[in-house]
């Protein structure tokens, strides 16, 4: 057996809602997962009893490996992370034969290394932050009581004690969770948008940001606890918007305690056979951890994994659903339930037998219609979010309405270009989830000929990237330039990403003189732009260079660039 990963984790998580220590330990062909479980199960209880530990463990199994956790206080998962690793050896030596670790070795040395991390101000601040019914949000370098413009920070080895902070000043703020496969950035912006029309100042963590009002505090990926940190800490802040992706959970957990909402916009294939997800089931349990926060969920009954295991919640939904006559949401209204659904062409919250109509879909830019109705889809969730943190319904209605999917506010997401004539539009649409949705949005545009850029990551599975050209080769675009993608090529070189998408075009019948080949995002976008004429379409999915591309595009049309001409060098 093989330890692959060891980390701890913070908040609610995908083996159980305790902060601890896990490892991720790959079996050898033909190991019994039970006989590993049970050997770690006895080297890690001699060694937190022997240092005074409460033994509370658990694992999880999966093809090919297991998860083995325990708890521990949040101020000891350092510590902890080490006792898990020494167990781990000490079990690998029995497995294999050998006598097992002596612990007299090193009790000295984890003992002293739990001493110096306990923090006994840390556990009585997280208890009173309970007992008050307000969040705590701590890590070895600040703590956070409270939340935005109600709570308070301060330097983790600086804490007060209990008894000198004046909790009246101190309480949680409006709240969201985001999260699911595809759609969380998005619906983060539009609600984002609601926000600011209520007049007030959100803060939002997401895929490329940290941002409260309009100031941008970081760019890059912070869609884990340490964004959600971020914002909760700012006193600035009074709505707080945490877009909160797979990654983030299953490293470290949650990074919230509540939040007024959480939302699990769909749930479909990506990413699989990282740390212990295997299977669309695995990844519909991830993205639920955000159910240990949510006071109330807002979940899409139109994807098939959301509706399944929603089912299983005791909390309250609002399920939103395109199909107003879809009897599952019928029933659930007809036992006093919430919905948010597309009625008529227009967006509308029910409840039990009463409907509020907040406005035509197509009178919301970011829908392009109509057309785009996975936006619909999203706009409706960041409106059942935004109404029932109890936000005003004018407030909705102009936020979303409002919203332009420009590459300030929604980079790489929906942006539209035109070009004389010539539509470009930049999307990120990466698994083939997302980018059937966004064929299907395609197929009700207008336009003369259509042009496409693809490519993929090398760390996905072969299925994936064979879905995914089978996908494109259905829209039968007239042109299909195939991207590499260097930068993302994780472990597999990227001729064998391009060829696989190739072949499997081919074989889906688009011809061979349809397809080309790009050494970069940026050369296959001004492939596109050479070979496009008045009235095309092209659909440009970008990822790995998405802002050289976009600030191309953006240098294009602001000077007035026409098909047909040269491009600038």
């Amino acid at each position: 057996m093989q330890l692959t990963d060891s980390r701890r984790l913070t908040g609610p998580n995908l083996i159980w809602d305790l902060p601890g220590a896990v490892l991720e330990v790959q079996l050898a062909e033909g190991q019994a997962a039970a006989d590993v479980v049970i050997t770690w199960q006895a080297q890690v209880s001699l060694v937190l009893e022997s240092l005074g530990l409460a033994v509370q463990l658990t694992q999880r199994e999966y093809p090919g490996g297991v998860s083995l956790a325990f708890a521990a206080p949040i101020d000891t998962l350092y510590t902890a992370m080490e006792i898990n690793e020494w167990a781990f050896e000490s079990a690998r030596r029995v497995l294999a034969g050998e006598p097992a670790s002596d612990l007299a070795l090193d009790l000295d040395r984890l003992s002293s290394e739990l001493a110096k991390e306990r923090d006994p101000r840390l556990l009585a601040l997280a208890q009173a932050a309970a007992d008050h019914h307000v969040n705590f949000c701590g890590d070895d370098e600040w703590t956070t009581v409270g939340m935005g413009a109600k709570g308070k920070t301060w330097d983790t080895p600086e804490l007060p004690q209990v008894s000198e902070v004046d909790w009246s000043q101190l309480a949680d703020i409006p709240s969201v969770i985001i999260t699911g496969t595809n759609g969380k950035t998005t619906t983060v912006r539009l609600m984002g948008s609601i926000v600011r029309a209520a007049g007030l100042t959100p803060g939002t963590s997401s895929t490329d940001w940290i941002q409260v009002g309009d100031e941008l505090l970081d760019s890059g990926d912070w869609s884990g606890p340490g964004g959600a940190r971020a914002i909760l800490k700012d006193t600035r802040v009074d709505v707080a918007l945490l877009e909160t992706a797979r990654g983030g959970m299953l490293r470290r957990g949650l990074g919230v305690n509540r939040v007024d909402v959480s939302i699990v916009t769909n749930v479909a294939e990506d990413h699989m056979g990282d740390m212990g997800v295997h299977c669309l089931e695995d990844l519909t349990e991830v993205k639920f951890i955000v159910e240990h926060a949510g006071e109330h969920l807002v979940l899409n009954a139109d994807n098939p994994e959301v509706r399944r295991r929603g089912q299983d919640t005791k909390k309250p939904i609002t399920w939103v659903s395109l199909d107003p006559n879809d009897p599952f949401v019928t029933e659930h209204l007809g036992n006093d339930g919430r919905a948010a659904l597309l009625c008529d062409g227009s967006l509308v919250i029910q409840e039990g037998q009463a409907s509020h109509v907040l406005l035509p879909a197509e009178d919301i830019p970011i829908t392009l219609g109509g057309a785009a109705r996975y936006n619909i889809t999203n706009a409706l969730c960041a409106a059942a979010a935004a109404l029932q943190m109890g936000l005003p319904m004018e407030a909705v209605r102009q936020g979303l309405g409002t919203f332009e999917s420009n590459p300030d506010t929604n980079p790489g997401r929906l942006n539209l270009f035109d070009f004389n004539g010539v539509t470009a539009l930049v999307d990120f649409a990466h698994n083939p989830h997302g980018l059937r949705a966004t064929m299907e949005m395609v197929a009700g545009m207008k336009f003369e000929r259509f042009a496409v850029l693809l490519g993929q990551a090398g760390d996905r599975d072969d299925d994936s990237i064979e879905e995914l050209a089978r996908i494109t080769a259905k829209a039968a675009p007239d042109l299909a330039i195939i991207k590499t993608m260097d930068q993302v090529s994780r472990g597999r070189s990227q001729s064998i990403v391009t060829d696989m998408i190739e072949q499997t075009m081919l074989a889906s019948g688009v011809p061979q003189e349809r397809i080309q080949h790009a050494a970069s995002e940026l050369q296959a976008a001004r492939n596109a732009l050479t070979w496009c004429k008045r009235g095309d379409l092209l659909l440009l999915l970008c990822h790995s260079e998405r802002g050289a591309v976009l600030d191309m595009l953006n240098s294009l049309e602001a000077d007035g660039w026409r098909p047909g001409n040269a491009l600038p060098a």
